[in-house]
């Protein structure tokens, strides 16, 4: 099995459905309308979470910009990502 690596390889998203929703992980690769997503723990780069396309919501602006991605660097930018989501959702409830 070989990754066509796309424009949505190093994005971040959130698991839709499953028992893993709700799931923040880093798009590692794609083939056709499949995902392999990992979030740096229990779904290393060794061994990706497969999943289709239509059971994740893409978060298009944050991207890991990396040839290689591996488990540090991924799990570094989901608690990046998630400290900044949780900091700007308590601005938005002080106003």
């Amino acid at each position: 099995m070989s990754f066509n690596y796309e424009d949505n390889t190093g994005c971040l998203a959130y698991s839709k459905s499953g028992h893993d929703k709700g799931s923040l992980y880093v798009v590692i690769g794609m083939y056709e309308n499949t995902v392999f997503l990992s979030d740096g723990r229990t779904r290393k780069v060794s061994s990706p979470k497969k999943k289709n396309l239509k059971h994740i919501q893409l978060i298009k602006n944050e991207k890991l910009y990396q040839e290689q991605l591996n488990d540090t660097d991924i799990k570094r930018a989901i608690k990046l990502y998630l400290a900044r989501d949780s900091h700007s959702k308590d601005g938005k409830e002080a106003d």
